[in-house]
């Protein structure tokens, strides 16, 4: 835990403020990292950090503005999915960055906007998703925190394995350079 979330007024607050603790996670394992640094692939994994960065935000893109909100869906080839995970030409870890704060902000204005999280939308036809199933925005959250937190420990390895810098250290470092925590 190398970071605490703050205190929370509510569910909705509590379910945002842990969601923005894990992509501050994300983020900080990018810090100080060329687009080259991010896009090596330091093991035998196919993810990258600069990769991890790019997913994270197209997922919480399609959970909440897509899934949630019913607005047009990205959805594509297998191909344009495997593509979601490494910068392609004119793309820089800088912009997925920006993209990212920006979904981040849409998603928070998304979930405040609505009048409760128990607001249900259906899952899509997909081989991973039981047929029928409904969610609630309280389930997308949750989902979401698990998604991030997930890809998180994964941008710790990744980094570690690239120059031998930890997650505490890089709190540290943000910190010193007045970036957010969460």
């Amino acid at each position: 835990m190398p970071t605490v979330v703050r205190n929370e007024t509510g569910e909705r607050d509590a379910l945002l403020a842990y969601l923005e603790a894990q992509r501050g996670g994300v983020r900080r394992a990018v810090l100080g990292l060329t687009d080259e640094q991010a896009s090596s692939r330091p093991s035998v994994s196919e993810m990258s950090l600069a990769g991890l960065v790019k997913h994270v935000t197209r997922t919480e893109e399609s959970w909440v503005q897509g899934l949630l909100l019913g607005h047009e869906d990205k959805k594509g080839t297998e191909a344009d999915y495997l593509d979601g995970f490494r910068l392609l030409e004119g793309e820089t870890l800088a912009d997925w960055l920006e993209e990212y704060a920006r979904t981040g902000r849409e998603t928070e204005e998304a979930i405040l906007a609505l009048p409760d999280l128990d607001v249900v939308v259906p899952l899509p036809d997909a081989p991973w998703n039981p047929p029928g199933m409904k969610v609630s925005a309280r389930w997308i959250l949750l989902h979401l925190i698990e998604e991030t937190a997930r890809h998180a420990g994964h941008a710790d390895v990744i980094r570690e394995s690239l120059d031998g810098r930890t997650a505490f250290e890089l709190v540290a470092e943000a910190a010193q350079q007045g970036k957010p925590m969460g």
